[in-house]
């Protein structure tokens, strides 16, 4: 065995050269891979003794895509490009042996082998659109021609990885080794194709699958409708559709050099320094400074939730799908057995869409146990609370918990505001106690803020984020405060939009303005989605605010066909006159004369007292990094990822920007715009909260 460089080594088995990278953790193609790709296939090429080259990955995976840290610093040859024409010029057959995955520029590497053999467990796919890029080293222009050009953009616009049965199917894999053995499968097929003196099969001199396209942008035109809605407001989408469309129109060496062109333009981009951004914020809020990776988490096999209401039975339904056994308690029959019951119909809904099999379905039920006594929780690792948000309930639960629990088990609260801590002091075990927020609907969304509370012990913590981590979730610690992170900003944001109506502006106008800067919907879009008569007494209502007087009118939002919108049958929106009206005769008895209010005020009054916020809450250490109050807003509220959170939009656009606003807003309409220490301290001096 001959060492090409510290990460590559070639070794001749009989009559076939083996090249094995191994550069832990993921073979990721840093310049060092690329090097040893390059003079590894050179020297096989030029060894008289081989007649076929074997390309493996030692470790857990084959080459798992290019090296993220490299993108925007200065490039270090070899280039992927050159490396690739290496292994596609190569004189002898060159075989990707493929295990773990092969994703991005490590797909691209494959593509350029002219045999692939594959375990069968192996993934494969190009993720860089959600990088906002597109593939960079010829993926647009050598899958079309394997698997045709639909298929080919499926692929590259879902970024999702695709199995090696799919890759075999489809012909993007030539054969599937054994498990466990995919060097002995990899060389009896390379020795196989050399017995047959099979040709160097280039993708790139490939043209069947592509032909079929030609002359017909009404494909593309349909592919452009067809995810419009779902790229809002992103612009890679679109290059990777022209691109596979070069594949098609160009010949191939131009297609590519227009698709490396289209890529490093794109890497220049706000949007893919914004999406590159949240990838690595997310892996770091799983970093905790004073909780060591190593250390020891609590078994949790098992988990009980209070609650079989909408939270209850979606948090209930994280563990199910995670192969954890559960059980779900409720105070009455009538609950529980619709708890139930929604939880089963929401997997047959999936199941009919074709996610899970009805196997799935009856599998992950039978994981589930409900019951009306609260004492079957006694022997769960974990016990989550999902009852009605209120202070002296929760505290009643918790003191229930402390007596039946045993010893070790956690305690979580999923809530939404209230105080962990006084929460906690009703057990006499503290350290065993902090807030588990799942955000609505808890099945679905990804994030979950762990509230950390003054006692919490380090490996309830530590177990907490694994957890999240294995039922799908990205966990954020955050620190106790009203609100903790996302909806201690979020009140700022609805704050400013209601004053904003009774000034001058329409909600429709708040709504379209923040759905214009990317978010799903706007606030009074979502109020009405969510109910208006949430947390509303008519007992204690006295038309103090428009939601007060639209909830005595009988208007809730989508459910009564009423809210701030009119909705018809099909729950369609359309501006209300009355609401107009409603609005104007507030304004006028709270003596305030409307005015025009412009959509860039609207804007700034909407995010700027959010980023404001997000800087007290850094200063007073209730989020450990800028970036993690980013994950927050991206996974929980929608915020655009290509505008990387709300911090990192902060500075993008410059601090000082936001605090000449946020003053010329204080000296207008008070101090709920008061600028916090930290935004004035870092946009004196020229300083960031993400780097960014």
């Amino acid at each position: 065995m001959a060492a090409i460089n510290s990460v590559a080594d070639l070794a001749l088995h009989g009559d076939v050269a083996v090249l094995t990278i191994n550069s832990p953790p993921v073979n990721a193609l840093s310049a060092v891979v690329r090097d040893g790709l390059k003079r590894g296939v050179e020297a096989a090429n030029a060894d008289a003794n081989s007649k076929a080259i074997v390309l493996i990955c030692a470790g857990r995976t084959f080459i798992a895509g290019a090296d993220i840290s490299e993108f925007g610093k200065p490039p270090t040859p070899p280039f992927l490009p050159e490396v690739l024409d290496t292994i596609e010029n190569a004189a002898k057959p060159v075989v990707a042996a493929i295990h773990g995955t092969a994703l991005g520029g490590g797909f691209e590497v494959a593509l350029t082998a002219h045999y692939r053999i594959a375990a069968p467990s192996a993934k494969f796919g190009l993720p860089e659109v959600k990088l906002g890029l597109i593939p960079g080293a010829g993926g647009t222009q050598r899958l079309p021609r394997l698997i045709g050009v639909e298929k080919a953009l499926d692929v590259i616009l879902s970024g999702a990885p695709f199995d090696a049965a799919s890759a075999k199917d489809w012909g993007v894999i030539d054969a599937l080794a054994e498990e466990g053995k995919l060097l002995d499968g990899a060389l009896a097929y390379a020795r196989r194709l050399v017995d047959e003196s099979a040709p160097l099969r280039k993708v790139r001199a490939l043209e069947d699958k592509i032909r079929a396209a030609r002359g017909k942008p009404e494909i593309f035109e349909a592919i452009r409708k067809a995810n419009a809605r779902k790229f809002r407001g992103f612009e890679a989408w679109l290059k990777a559709i022209e691109a596979v469309k070069n594949a098609v129109d160009l010949p191939f060496d131009e297609g590519v050099a227009a698709e490396r062109r289209m890529f490093m333009d794109l890497l220049g981009t706000t949007q893919s320094k914004a999406q590159r951004y949240v990838f690595f914020a997310e892996r770091q809020a799983a970093k905790i400074p004073d909780v060591p990776e190593d250390t020891a988490t609590r078994p949790i096999r098992s988990v009980g939730v209070i609650g079989a209401g909408t939270m209850g039975g979606g948090i209930v339904m994280n563990f199910l799908n995670a192969g954890t056994p559960a059980t779900i308690v409720e105070t009455s029959r009538e609950a529980l057995d619709r708890g139930l019951s929604i939880i089963r119909k929401n997997y047959e809904n999936t199941a009919k869409k074709g996610r899970l099999t009805q196997a799935d379905v009856e599998q992950r039920m039978a994981l589930l146990s409900g019951t009306l006594d609260l004492g079957a929780l006694a022997d769960k690792d974990l016990i989550i609370e999902a009852v009605f948000e209120d202070m002296a309930v929760k505290k009643e639960v918790f003191a229930k918990l402390d007596a039946l629990a045993k010893p070790g088990a956690i305690l979580a609260s999923n809530t939404s505001y209230l105080n962990i801590d006084e929460i906690a002091a009703t057990t006499k075990r503290p350290q065993d106690v902090l807030g588990a927020h799942f955000f609505s609907p808890a099945n679905i969304m990804r994030l979950l803020e762990i509230v950390r509370g003054e006692k919490t012990a380090k490996d309830v913590i530590a177990t907490a984020m694994k957890v999240a981590k294995k039922i799908g979730k990205v966990g954020v610690l955050v620190g106790v405060c009203r609100g903790f992170v996302g909806n201690r900003m979020l009140a700022q944001r609805q704050r400013e939009a209601n004053k904003l109506i009774i000034e001058g502006a329409t909600p429709w106008d708040v709504d379209r303005v923040l759905y214009d800067f990317g978010l799903p919907m706007g606030p009074f879009a979502m109020s009405d989605l969510a109910g208006l008569d949430i947390g509303w007494s008519r007992e204690k209502s006295s038309s103090s605010t428009i939601r007060e007087i639209l909830c005595e009118r009988g208007r809730r939002g989508q459910k009564t066909g009423a809210g701030f919108y009119d909705y018809d049958e099909q729950r369609n929106a359309r501006p209300s006159a009355l609401v107009e009206e409603i609005i104007a005769e507030f304004a006028a008895k709270k003596g305030v004369n409307r005015r025009v209010v412009s959509d860039e005020e609207i804007l700034e009054r909407c995010l700027y007292p959010m980023i404001n916020e997000g800087a007290k809450i850094l200063e007073e250490g209730k989020a450990l990094r800028a970036s993690d109050i980013d994950v927050v807003w991206i996974n929980g509220y929608g915020w655009p990822v290509y505008r990387g959170g709300p911090m990192f939009y902060a500075d993008t656009i410059g601090l000082k920007r936001v605090l000449d606003k946020m003053k010329a807003f204080q000296a207008a309409m008070g101090d709920d715009f008061k600028p916090a220490a930290l935004l004035e301290r870092l946009a004196e001096s020229g300083g960031a909260f993400t780097g960014g």
